[in-house]
C-alpha cells in the first residue's frame, strides 16, 4: 500500500483524508496542532512544524509520496526528499515560484501569461515614487494568505498604508468579474480542467463570500479562460492541482491573478456537483491513476461559512436544521474548536438545474447558518 503524506492539518487536508478512504493509501499528517482538522482521520499524526527543515524531511523520509494543503512549507526539505525520490506534488520547483508573488508575477510575464502590468517594490520608500502608477494593489511577497499581506493603495495619501517589504505593486484592474479554474495534470502531463467558477468576495474581509459554477461567460471568453490558465499549469512543469484565479475586465479580456498548486476554496463545490471532485483528482494523480471526469452533475453554488463578527472562542453553530432543510443543500463543518470573525469554519454546497435558484438559496443560507462562539467581543 503507497504511503502518502500531506503537510498540514485543516480543512484542505480533512477534506483530502475524507476521500482518501475510497482508496488504498496509508496516510500521515505532519501539523503542529494535534487537535487539527485532519488529525482524527489519518492513519499516522505526526505533530511538527511544517515549516521546519528536519520536521519535512524526517515525516518524508516515512512515505512514498506527499502534497501540502497550504504553500508555506520548508522548500529546502522537500528539494532534498525528491532528490532521494519521494514523489512531491506540486514538484519543489514550482513551489517556489508560488511562495513568492514576485517570483509568481515574473514568471507570468516570462511566459507571456497575461497578468495586471506591475512593479517589484522593495521598499516603502520606493514605493512613494510610483504615484503616476496609483490605483494600484500592494502584495506581500512572501507571508500573505487568505487576505493578508494584501493593501490596496487608489490615492498617493494611501502610500502611508503600504508595506515596507519586497512585494509586488500592481495595476487595478476594473474587474467585472473573478473566475478561478482548477486545473489537473497526470504524471504523463495529461490534463483535466474543471468548469470555471465565479467568485464572489467579502469586500471588507477580503475573502471568498460565495461562488457559481458554471460562470456565466461567452464561448470566446471561456476557450480563452480555460487555455490560459492551462498555459500557467503546463509552465509550471509539475503534476498536481493547480488553482489558477482570473480577472475579467468588461471587454473580457482575462488577467492571471494569482495560483495556488494545490487544493483550493475555489473548488469545494465539486465535492457534490462533480462526478470526481478536486479531492478525488489530487489522490488519483498521486496514486497514478486515470484522471477523473470534471463535467457538472449539475450547476451549483458554493458558500463559507465565517465566524459571525462580535464572537470569539468555541464554535456554536446555529440553524444547520434549517439549512439542511432545503432541498439539495450540503453542509460541511470543518471540526475547528475555536471560531474568531471571519476564521473559515465550514462551507455549504447547493446544487439546482435553476441558478436564479441557486442565487435564491446562497443568499437564504448566508443569513440563516452563523457560526458564534461562547464569548462575545466588545
Amino acid at each position: 500500500m503507497i504511503k502518502a503524506g500531506i503537510l498540514g492539518g485543516g480543512q484542505l487536508g480533512r477534506m483530502l483524508l475524507q476521500e482518501a478512504a475510497n482508496y488504498p493509501v496509508e496516510t500521515w499528517v505532519l501539523e503542529n496542532d494535534a487537535g487539527c482538522p485532519a488529525a482524527h482521520l489519518c492513519h499516522h499524526f505526526v505533530k511538527g512544524d511544517i515549516r521546519d527543515y528536519e520536521a519535512v524531511l524526517s515525516f518524508g523520509r516515512q512515505v512514498d509520496c506527499l502534497t501540502i494543503e497550504i504553500e508555506h512549507v520548508n522548500v529546502e526539505a522537500l528539494e532534498q526528499l525528491e532528490l532521494e525520490g519521494i514523489r512531491i506534488y506540486p514538484r519543489p520547483a514550482t513551489l517556489r515560484i508560488i511562495q513568492d508573488k514576485i517570483l509568481q508575477k515574473e514568471f507570468y510575464a516570462r511566459h507571456s501569461i497575461p497578468t495586471a502590468e506591475f512593479h517589484i517594490i522593495r521598499s516603502a520608500a520606493e514605493l512613494a515614487s510610483h504615484h503616476a502608477f496609483l490605483p494600484a494593489v500592494q502584495k506581500l511577497g512572501k507571508g500573505g494568505y487568505d487576505g493578508r499581506g494584501v493593501q490596496m493603495i487608489r490615492r498617493p495619501e494611501d502610500i502611508a498604508l503600504g508595506f515596507d517589504a519586497p512585494s509586488v505593486l500592481e495595476k487595478l484592474i476594473p474587474v467585472k468579474k473573478e473566475l478561478a479554474l482548477m486545473v489537473a495534470l497526470n504524471n504523463e502531463g495529461e490534463a483535466a480542467i474543471f468548469p470555471p467558477v465565479e467568485m464572489v468576495f467579502d469586500p471588507l474581509l477580503n475573502l471568498l463570500d460565495y461562488q457559481l459554477c458554471p460562470a456565466e461567460l461567452p464561448e470566446k471568453t471561456f476557450w480563452k479562460a480555460e487555455a490560459i490558465a492551462l498555459s500557467v499549469a503546463r509552465n509550471l512543469q509539475s503534476p498536481g492541482l493547480f488553482a489558477v484565479e482570473l480577472l475579467m475586465d468588461a471587454e473580457q479580456n482575462i488577467f492571471v491573478n494569482e495560483t495556488a498548486p494545490r487544493v483550493h476554496n475555489s473548488g469545494h463545490h465539486t465535492i457534490e456537483a462533480h462526478y470526481s471532485s478536486q479531492f478525488d483528482m489530487l489522490w488519483r494523480i498521486m496514486l497514478d491513476y486515470p484522471l477523473g471526469n470534471t463535467d457538472a452533475i449539475l450547476p451549483s453554488a458554493m458558500l463559507n461559512l465565517l465566524g459571525e463578527e462580535g464572537y470569539k472562542g468555541r464554535a456554536v453553530y446555529e440553524g444547520i436544521g434549517d439549512c439542511l432543510a432545503v432541498e439539495n443543500a450540503f453542509v460541511h463543518i470543518y471540526g475547528k474548536e475555536e471560531t474568531k470573525p471571519g476564521r473559515k469554519m465550514g462551507h455549504v454546497t447547493i446544487i439546482s438545474k435553476e441558478r436564479a435558484e441557486l442565487l435564491h438559496q446562497a443568499r437564504k443560507i448566508k443569513h440563516t447558518l452563523k457560526v458564534k462562539g461562547t464569548e462575545s467581543i466588545k
